[in-house]
């Protein structure tokens, strides 16, 4: 059985369940990037963006986006080769104990099996199947004692390119409205209302791919993200002296 295709034919596991992470992380940080240089110039005078002109705002705002989208893409590629290889010097100083110290490990095996409700004779049996297998063993400990998920099938270079994307694809939309018109005052209201929607897309792309409720994926999207913006305008009024 091809397990690729079993995961993506039976479970509907593709490519963007795999980096949803990545799409909801790098989505979020663009949107609220980008609107905190809108906010920050509108935060910071009576006239806002408008006083400083379109052009500068798309300026600052896409120097911030393609600077922050890199940046974000390459600590996603450095975060999951780091978590590749702490895995991998666990899971190899695992299996050293699983040859040296064989039955102090089978002894993990069933306390980690007992506190899951499997005790007796059925963990001794498959603590002792286990044993047979050490690299099994080994991937057991890993995930039941450590809590750390196989990345093998993870990959660095993919997670980002998703980061950046989603980020530079969603961060660019509260720039939208500063494309699309002269400067004046009414844009900042515009580019509002593009960010809410911008965050809208995103909640019901994550409700979509996880399968979770709608309605709780859109609202946290919107209040997580909504938080953030309100801080960047917040920031802007106070650094401007209100």
């Amino acid at each position: 059985m091809d397990i690729e295709t079993h995961r993506r034919d039976v479970h509907g596991i593709g490519r963007l369940q795999e980096n949803v992470r990545q799409i909801v992380y790098g989505g979020n940080d663009g949107i609220v990037t980008t609107f905190a240089v809108v906010a920050g110039f509108t935060g910071a005078g009576a006239e806002g963006a408008a006083q400083v002109g379109a052009l500068a705002v798309i300026l600052f705002g896409l120097a911030n986006l393609f600077a922050d989208a890199t940046a974000m893409g390459l600590g996603e590629f450095l975060s999951s080769r780091s978590e590749r290889d702490v895995y991998n010097a666990t899971r190899a100083q695992e299996l050293h104990l699983i040859e040296t110290e064989p039955e102090a490990e089978r002894q993990e095996v069933i306390a980690l099996l007992a506190h899951r409700g499997v005790t007796g004779a059925d963990a001794e049996r498959l603590s002792q199947e286990l044993a047979r297998h050490p690299r099994l063993m080994a991937d057991f400990m890993m995930s039941y004692e450590f809590g750390m998920a196989n990345p093998s099938d993870a990959n660095p270079a993919r997670n980002a390119l998703f980061t950046f994307v989603s980020f530079v694809v969603f961060g660019a939309i509260p720039l939208v409205p500063y494309f699309l018109s002269d400067p004046r005052p009414e844009l900042f209201a515009q580019s509002v209302i593009a960010t809410s929607l911008a965050l809208l897309a995103l909640g019901i792309l994550r409700g979509a791919v996880t399968g979770e409720r709608m309605a709780r994926c859109i609202a946290e999207t919107l209040l997580i993200g909504g938080t953030c913006a309100l801080v960047a305008y917040v920031v802007g009024w106070v650094v401007g002296g209100g």
